[in-house]
């Protein structure tokens, strides 16, 4: 497991017709505040401001094909060259990181290859890089 110390940050959060909002920062919108949103713009703050990693190299919730299939990747960090570099899978808190999670960043791992592959509830992160078709499990994330 990673260990992740999220830093304090001070979310933009707003009701509106029974529902609650987020502001996210990175895409400059306003988004419904689900569990799992929750966990994606902590882990984002996180690589921003404690990895510091390069905002304009995050991509976040865009559409990939796999096969047939229309998905969305939760983050995608993309290295000094703009070639997708590292791989995060975002769930909320209650679902455990287990082998379909892995199973799933996996699959995604086919359209959009990465070195990197990470999953994360918030609770715990865990991170593997690729080497010869072989995962390596990491202690931490990689610097840029």
């Amino acid at each position: 497991m990673i260990r992740i110390e999220y830093p304090s940050y001070p979310f933009k959060i707003k009701e509106k017709e029974n529902k609650t909002f987020i502001f996210d920062e990175l895409r400059k919108q306003w988004l419904r505040l689900t569990p799992e949103e929750w966990v994606r713009q902590n882990f984002l703050q996180y690589l921003v401001r404690v990895k510091q990693y390069p905002a304009t190299w995050i991509a976040i919730e865009k559409k990939i094909q796999l096969g047939e299939l229309v998905k969305r990747f939760d983050i995608l960090i993309y290295d000094s060259s703009h070639k997708p570099w590292m791989m995060v899978e975002c769930k909320e808190m209650d679902i455990p990181l287990n082998q379909a999670v892995l199973d799933q960043v996996l699959r995604y791992n086919i359209s959009v290859p990465v070195r990197y592959l990470v999953i994360t509830n918030g609770r715990f992160c865990v991170g593997y890089e690729k080497i010869a078709n072989q995962l390596q499990l990491l202690t931490e994330l990689p610097s840029m």
